[in-house]
């Protein structure tokens, strides 16, 4: 290897070593973090405190002088001024292990110097793989010692990548020995920058090592989960905020409690209301940490218990004495979290009592307090009343909005008052308001219930020209024609169900076409659906096997009771498998040996992941346990599933990891179907706004890329690469964007043509947002890119 002098070559930073030592103040913990050097050199190496260079890190850096002047405002938004901000004798309490490093002119030989300074100057600038080639041509000379001081600069200059990469280098490396401190560091500078997945793989080291992180390194990677748009990863901020309490033991800082809280209380009630038991652990943890509870803190607790579908008025009451004893008056959101708590109870009196309590505070009222007081009336069997509060409304002056429309109406078809649930549809139609499809569907239920089979189908034509098709649509339809006898149309239905993966069949949707078919007396058709819903493991009714049994006793045949066969995937789940796999989807071992799980995870904030969602259920319906084979509708099913330990999923677990680590396959360019390229972009790509299609490559590796780009190629598809982090980005342009979209547009879910634009979600390997679609100023051909 070529060196050169430290003049020649430059230095690192003199800040590096110059023996200055600066503190670095958090919003709530200031880890005075020094680079320290062995006990035989006279002088320590410390980092100054650095300028907050992104959004996430002004939320973790802050100065001592603004913590010092904290007092709590009366009338304070919700985690809004000092008084969310610890206090700073609490946060003197934090501080990170000292990091040991040598100084650069301390080393006695001049070549070693001369080396080290080398890399300092010219790594920063290099990408992934000539950074690490340079790297590897060091091995014969370079020592962890001299690695930690690598890292160490590139974390001066505020290049953490570069500071990531030598370090996952170096753990490589036969002669590295864990340093926990220079762990410490690095993920925290990751975190700072947003970097999270980064962070996590370093802070899971440690763990692995039976090494408790550091305090700041708990706090900042709960901040920077925090951080990632969308909320996208509000499930593993809380818990890394558990494991700070539960295995590290620490109290973490006042705004940290009210950080989460307030992650979890920001979505809307029918998410929110699961975060229950995480908010009253952060609560609790408040509470016993003798810390101020601020008052949106029970405003927050009382509305997530408002939306249970079990009222605690006990613990309501509770907290509403609390909140008493505390000194806060009950605002207006408390009042209506309370009528929404009272109403689902069918409490008429307290709901009333708070709804005059509303009306004396003289504040404007919101619409979801006439909604309670419908829903009310309706459960005591007074749907009139429930109409002269709606029109009530409308006389206050408070304009309907459509979750008001979707009551009234839902209320008038259970009560089957047709004239008064028409003129509501046709007000709310005119409205020209969006989200018609539950206001559609309860009006399709009362007509199947009158047995007014005309008007259904009158209604669900003209849903079809205004809404998104759904499962529970047809359904009701499919229903209405098995009833009438029209078995023929029925059957049509049903096939289009099937076909369409955006609808699906499910067992509800079965049965009724296994009705129709027994009613007709088409026994042969009966046979094929009743093998379909024994290879799906749907429920058959006892009365429909045997009428079916005794319907086939004629022809001479006789149909059995399913037996427990051996499971095995069909052709279309396994490319179905092999583009999520593509995309990202897990697979992980379980207890017994060559028996594997695949995890199905989806983005809760991307539109396209939750159409996509609902037809991987029911594609692999038989291969999932019975807690996620039981949801009567499509939207209980959760963004999370898993399937059935089988071993039979050991194939893909072999191909696609390597010592849990995603690799891609040596055949990969051979499974590369029209199939498995649709679901590798419906899960792990999208369209941007100029037409160009991005897909991600999970686990990819520079032979392993190379195949797949091949293999495009030869479909006549010029793809380009883009590492980002540990990720690639396969991306097509112009042309090649509408070549490829050609080639997998059958296969593409129809509800994709909406959402197949880039919404909130990251491109990014680490959870930080990214819109850059320029693939010509950091991107080559592949065949030039590999070299």
């Amino acid at each position: 290897m070529a060196s050169a002098s430290p003049c020649a070559c430059g230095a690192p930073s003199p800040s590096l070593r110059c023996p200055l030592a600066l503190s670095l103040p958090f919003a709530s913990f200031p880890p005075a973090v020094r680079f320290a050097a062995p006990p035989l050199l006279p002088r320590r190496l410390a980092i100054s405190r650095p300028r907050a260079a992104s959004a996430l890190e002004a939320l973790v850096l802050e100065s001592d002088d603004e913590g010092e002047q904290a007092e709590e405002e009366a009338g304070a938004g919700l985690f809004q001024g000092e008084a969310w901000v610890a206090a700073a004798e609490e946060r003197d309490a934090v501080r990170s292990p000292e990091l040991q490093v040598f100084e650069l002119e301390e080393l006695p030989e001049q070549w070693r110097r001369s080396r080290i300074a080398w890399l300092c100057k010219e790594l920063p600038a290099y990408k992934h793989s000539t950074f690490t080639r340079i790297l590897n041509a060091q091995r014969k000379w370079i020592t962890q010692d001299d690695a930690t001081y690598v890292a160490v600069h590139c974390l001066r200059i505020r290049n953490n990548d570069a500071a990531f990469r030598v370090y996952s280098w170096m753990v490589r490396q036969h002669w590295y020995r864990f340093n926990f401190a220079l762990a410490t560091r690095v993920s925290d500078c990751l975190a700072r920058e947003g970097k999270v997945e980064k962070c996590r793989e370093v802070f899971d080291a440690m763990v692995k090592q039976g090494r408790v992180p550091a305090e700041s390194t708990f706090h900042i990677l709960v901040v920077a989960y925090l951080s990632v748009p969308g909320g996208r990863c509000l499930e593993e901020a809380c818990t890394i905020y558990n494991q700070m309490i539960q295995m590290g033991g620490y109290k973490p800082r006042l705004n940290l409690h009210n950080s989460v809280f307030r992650a979890l209380v920001s979505k809307t009630g029918g998410t929110a209301k699961h975060n229950l038991k995480q908010a009253e652990f952060v609560y609790h943890n408040i509470v016993t940490s003798n810390l101020a509870v601020h008052k949106d803190v029970f405003v927050g607790l009382i509305w997530i218990h408002s939306y249970q579908d079990v009222i605690d008025r006990d613990r309501i009451e509770a907290l509403r004495d609390e909140m008493k004893r505390a000194g806060y008056e009950e605002t207006t959101d408390v009042l209506v979290s309370l009528m929404r708590a009272f109403s689902k109870e069918g409490d008429i009196k307290e709901t009333e009592a708070t709804w005059y309590r509303l009306l004396q505070s003289g504040c404007e009222l919101p619409a979801q307090v006439y909604i309670c007081r419908m829903e009310l009336y309706a459960r005591t069997g007074e749907p009139m009343k429930s109409l002269e509060i709606f029109k009530e409304m409308k006389g206050r002056n408070v304009p309907p909005n459509v979750a008001s429309y979707h009551k009234i109406i839902e209320i008038m078809a259970k009560a089957r008052e047709i004239d008064t649930a028409e003129k509501l549809m046709d007000e709310f139609v005119e409205s020209h308001m969006k989200h018609l499809m539950p206001a559609f569907i309860n009006m399709m239920y009362m007509y199947l219930d009158l047995d007014m089979h005309e008007k259904l189908e009158q209604t669900f034509t003209k849903c079809l020209g205004r809404c998104r098709p759904n499962r529970i649509l047809y359904t009701i339809y499919l229903e209405s024609l098995v009833r009438i006898g029209n078995i023929a149309k029925a059957e049509e239905i049903f096939g289009e169900m099937h076909k369409n993966g955006t609808i699906g069949t499910n067992a509800k949707s079965c049965n009724i076409m296994l009705r129709g078919y027994l009613s007709a007396e088409d026994y042969q058709k009966a046979e094929s659906i009743y093998d379909l819903m024994c290879k799906k493991k749907y429920d058959v009714p006892v009365d429909s096997f045997e009428k079916l049994q005794s319907g086939l006793l004629t022809s001479k045949k006789v149909v059995k009771p399913p037996k427990p066969v051996s499971m095995k995937l069909d052709e279309e789940q396994r490319e179905i498998l092999i583009g999520l796999l593509l995309g990202g989807t897990q697979i992980e071992s379980h207890a017994r040996k060559g028996v594997h799980i695949v995890n199905f995870k989806f983005q809760e904030d991307y539109n396209a992941h939750s159409v996509l969602r609902a037809h991987i259920h029911e594609r692999f319906f038989e291969w999932l346990p019975s807690a996620c084979r039981s949801f009567n509708d499509d939207s209980e099913i959760p963004y999370q599933f898993s399937s059935i330990p089988h071993a039979h999923f050991g194939f893909f677990a072999d191909q696609f990891f390597l010592k849990g680590q995603p690799v891609l396959p040596k055949l990969v360019h051979r499974w590369l179907s029209p199939r498995v390229l649709a679901y590798w972009f419906m899960f792990g790509g999208f369209r941007l706004q100029s037409g160009d299609i991005v897909l991600k490559v999970s686990g990819g590796n520079v032979d392993g890329v190379e195949r797949i780009v091949n293999s495009l190629q030869t479909q006549s598809l010029t793809c380009k690469v883009k590492r980002k982090g540990r990720f690639f980005w396969i991306g097509f342009q112009g042309s090649n964007a509408d070549s490829f979209w050609k080639i997998i547009e059958p296969y593409v879910l129809d509800s994709f043509t909406g959402s197949m634009m880039q919404e909130s979600h990251s491109i990014g390997s680490d959870g930080s947002r990214d819109s850059d679609t320029d693939y010509e100023d950091d991107t080559q051909r592949y065949n030039t890119e590999k070299n």
